[in-house]
């Protein structure tokens, strides 16, 4: 059994996000990790922060968005796709940038992997999740913020990236193109096993003004540059996260609270 680790990035270090940390947090478990690495901008130092992990494991597949093609930013699921197509495992776990794996729970997904790995009717493996917000010391509970997803799935073709990367979906017919990514026809959801693991998710813990350029950056791959800096004219330079300690949903993190890893998977 092999398990290969994959993911997309663009501007990694211009835009503060922990792509060094994400891929380390898995690197131990697995026997490969596929990188879509996009063309960043002048300054940015993402491939240089990526290979000073200095591992043999990390692979570079370097790309170019082409947003006109992929709008709405289904170029994220796009460039995930490319970076799945290129893993040679039986699993392939997908991290964002902006997501992490404590150390601790790295047993218990190797084991899931082992125990499901004859079970061909288990598709993928979903995970629980920790949305944080404006620092590492909090985190949003709340009913809007999806508190689990699939982050493991078989290395199969039929499937795919879904909407913008969020999930993923099996599809009877799939030509790559932006509505393809965006469609529920013809596909369906992953038959999957809840693993007790977390992924602590950190796309929104940037210093305030590198969240407003974050923000503004997730809005041109949406809707394109001219309307995205029509849209956010009135955004200010500094993002504001609210009171920390009044804002509805927001829990605070305490790591040393004991957490049943002995559950069944």
């Amino acid at each position: 059994m092999k398990i290969s680790g994959f993911t997309f990035v663009k501007n990694a270090t211009k835009l503060y996000y922990p792509v060094k940390e994400s891929i380390r947090s898995i690197l131990p478990i697995v026997d490969e990790f596929v990188i879509a690495l996009g063309k960043s901008d002048e300054g940015d130092f993402t491939r240089e922060e990526i290979l000073s992990i200095q591992s043999d494991k990390i692979k570079i597949i370097d790309t170019e968005w082409n947003l006109g093609t992929y709008p709405h930013n289904t170029i994220f699921a796009q460039q995930t796709d490319l970076a799945k197509n290129a893993c040679q495992g039986d699993w392939l776990f997908y991290l964002q940038s902006d997501e992490l794996v404590h150390e601790k729970y790295l047993e218990v997904i190797k084991n899931a992997c082992k125990k499901y790995f004859n079970e061909p009717e288990v598709e993928g493996l979903l995970f629980e999740y920790r949305h944080f917000w404006g620092d590492y010391d909090h985190y949003h509970q709340a009913h809007n913020w999806y508190p689990r997803e699939i982050r493991i799935i078989r290395n199969d073709p039929k499937i795919h990236s879904w909407k913008d990367a969020q999930s993923f979906r099996k599809f009877d017919e799939f030509n790559n193109s932006y509505q393809d990514y965006l469609k529920r026809e013809g596909s369906q959801k992953l038959k999957v096993a809840r693993l007790y693991a977390w992924i602590h998710h950190y796309g929104w813990v940037r210093p305030p003004k590198l969240m407003s350029a974050k923000t503004k950056s997730s809005a041109t791959t949406f809707w394109g540059r001219s309307k995205a800096e029509n849209e956010l004219k009135t955004m200010p330079e500094l993002f504001d996260y609210g009171p920390l300690n009044k804002v509805k949903g927001l829990q605070r993190f305490t790591p040393k609270r004991p957490e049943r890893l002995d559950r069944e998977i």
